[in-house]
């Protein structure tokens, strides 16, 4: 039996995945959570194989949900449920392991089957969606975006695709928090992002962190 907890926050798409998974036998729904908040105390409460979780959920993002969720140490795998997702968020659900990804307009027995080879231990990307993704960005527009930023400053873009904290950075860099307080500013400033996340994204989308590991 595969064990599940579905996360979004509109009530007929959690009633509709709701009817879809327990058609299967070998599928049974725990509980439904309709914020980050409700998932973890039901996460808590249950112990779930799988969580199925929609990329946006009003306030919250689900990417940010499963990052949390694998700090705190819980094991149980995840699938992200959504209706669109740009190229920098597949690839940090990507960069991340996240265990599945479907469209929300997949047929019901494609969900079914998607649910079924995650919880054996393989990962699930919906074919349309990846197909759809298949250009690369050049390294030269690469370099023209980001031929503002300092050194430092791009070790600091690179330490946030990799999802690193703001100690974690001055740890890696060798600088006070103040410091990278004040470099991560700049980098949203000079790439008219908003937040961290935007950054971590940015990064991914660019290659950024898979060419510092190759280097």
């Amino acid at each position: 039996m595969i064990n599940i907890i579905i996360l979004d926050d509109h009530p007929l798409v959690r009633q509709g995945i709701r009817t879809i998974v327990s058609s299967s036998p070998l599928i049974h729904v725990l509980g439904e959570a309709a914020s980050t908040r409700e998932a973890l105390r039901l996460l808590e409460q249950s112990k779930p194989d799988l969580i199925l979780v929609d990329l946006n959920l009003g306030s919250d993002n689900g990417l940010d949900m499963i990052q949390e969720v694998r700090r705190a140490g819980h094991t149980c795998k995840f699938m992200i449920l959504t209706s669109s997702i740009t190229r920098s968020e597949l690839q940090l659900a990507q960069s991340q392991q996240i265990e599945g990804i479907c469209l929300k307009e997949a047929f019901p027995e494609d969900l079914i089957y998607a649910i079924e080879v995650v919880s054996r231990g393989r990962k699930y990307y919906d074919p349309d969606l990846m197909s759809s993704f298949m250009e690369d960005n050049t390294s030269a527009d690469q370099e023209n975006v980001l031929s503002d930023l300092t050194p430092k400053e791009l070790e600091v873009l690179l330490a946030l695709g990799k999802g690193f904290s703001n100690k974690e950075i001055a740890n890696a860099l060798y600088i006070t928090e103040f410091t990278v307080k004040k470099h991560v500013s700049q980098v949203l400033a000079k790439l008219d992002l908003s937040d961290r996340t935007q950054a971590a994204l940015y990064a991914l989308s660019k290659g950024l962190v898979q060419f510092e590991l190759q280097r």
